[in-house]
């Protein structure tokens, strides 16, 4: 009888795992949203950079002559050379998404500027966070 309840509650719960975690996702023109953002010193994908690439990976799959180029960029702080090989990691990890969601590497080009080109001009987490990004360009 353990075993029966047992299972039925682990049939039960693998349904709802299987409906919680469900998320459609929709085709992103990198034209029109093109950018991730991370967290400072970070290159780990978020949630909702992770949603943003797969649908831009939606739409490159269904636009197959489309090509991409991923440009890291950082915040103002750290070294130039630092900067560059975090914007390299990012780049890396936003084409990693959409290579791993079936796009062909061939089609996705990276690049870094570091904190060479930021989004926007300042100082401080106000400005800094909107320059910590991968920025995705239709070549």
């Amino acid at each position: 009888m353990k075993t029966t309840n047992f299972a039925i509650m682990l049939a039960a719960a693998g349904a709802l795992a299987a409906c919680g975690g469900s998320s459609k996702i929709t085709e992103v023109d990198p034209a029109k949203n093109p950018k991730v953002f991370f967290a400072f010193d970070s290159s780990a994908i978020s949630e909702d950079a992770r949603t943003n690439l797969l649908g831009q990976s939606l739409y490159m799959k269904n636009n197959k002559d489309t090509k991409v180029q991923i440009a890291g960029n950082c915040d103002e702080r750290g070294t130039a050379e630092y900067n560059l090989a975090l914007g390299a990691r990012r780049a890396e990890a936003a084409k990693s998404v959409m290579v791993k969601d079936g796009v062909e590497s061939k089609r996705i080009s990276t690049i870094s500027y570091g904190k060479e080109r930021p989004a926007v001009k300042g100082t401080g987490e106000a400005v800094w966070k909107w320059n910590r990004n991968a920025t995705t360009t239709v070549k």
